[in-house]
């Protein structure tokens, strides 16, 4: 018997009671699970969402939306990018003068956007307890492609409004027909050697910025950095507990 007939036969087992003419939406599924794991503040929530993120070792830059482009021009500076693709939603005053904008289009191949030093982008939304960006190709997002291939990426959150607690608060907010990115730190993989490489699969630097009508609410990089490691700690206490 080939892998595939077994597959199917276990599939057939596995639907042996369920009448023909039953569809999925017809059968009650538990709803049960927890969809916040505890309370938070905006605030709380915030700063947990900017320590996931340091912990994947994406690097987190706090502002108010009055100084985002001096923020974006200082970490293109960083980053020593001249040029930056942007989908057409990002608005030109996001960026510095200085920098060559490339709209994206479906023109470029995926030789342009490696030429390009970095992409910035919005997000639809993230999530704090698994530090993950969410995109959606909306207008400020762009298809995803351009946030693969280029080696660094600026990734723009509107705090509160953009962050959720959970994985089923962002499912809530997300058309299920778009499609979908969901990024956790920098592109990474670990050969048989458990040697990390970044940016085989997307971006090797990943920069987050939190925008706050007060930059504070959302913490700084030391807070997060701080409340980053008390959870590895949390986490190790509790595999080491069973």
């Amino acid at each position: 018997m080939s892998g595939r007939e077994t597959v199917l036969g276990r599939i057939r087992r596995a639907l042996a009671d369920v009448p023909r003419t039953e569809r999925p939406d017809q059968a009650p599924v538990a709803r049960d699970h927890l969809r916040v794991h505890g309370e938070r503040s905006a605030r709380e929530t915030a700063r947990l969402l900017a320590a996931h993120l340091v912990d994947y070792r994406a690097h987190v830059s706090h502002c108010t939306p009055a100084d985002l482009p001096q923020t974006i021009a200082d970490l293109l500076a960083r980053r020593g990018s001249r040029s930056v693709v942007t989908p057409a939603g990002v608005p030109a005053k996001w960026l510095p003068e200085d920098v060559e904008r490339v709209t994206d289009s479906a023109a470029l191949t995926p030789l342009d956007l490696d030429a390009v030093g970095s992409v910035v982008t919005g997000c639809a939304v993230a999530v704090a307890e698994t530090g993950t960006l969410v995109l959606d190709a909306s207008e400020d997002q762009g298809r995803r492609r351009i946030t693969l291939v280029p080696d660094h990426h600026i990734c723009v959150v509107r705090v509160p409004e953009q962050v959720v607690d959970s994985v089923p608060q962002a499912l809530e907010r997300l058309d299920p027909a778009r499609p979908q990115t969901w990024i956790s730190g920098p592109s990474a993989t670990s050969d048989i050697e458990l040697d990390r490489v970044e940016g085989v699969h997307g971006p090797r630097t990943l920069d987050v910025v939190l925008v706050a009508a007060e930059a504070e609410a959302t913490g700084t990089e030391a807070d997060a950095a701080g409340t980053a490691e008390g959870a590895r700690g949390a986490r190790g206490a509790e595999t080491a507990g069973g």
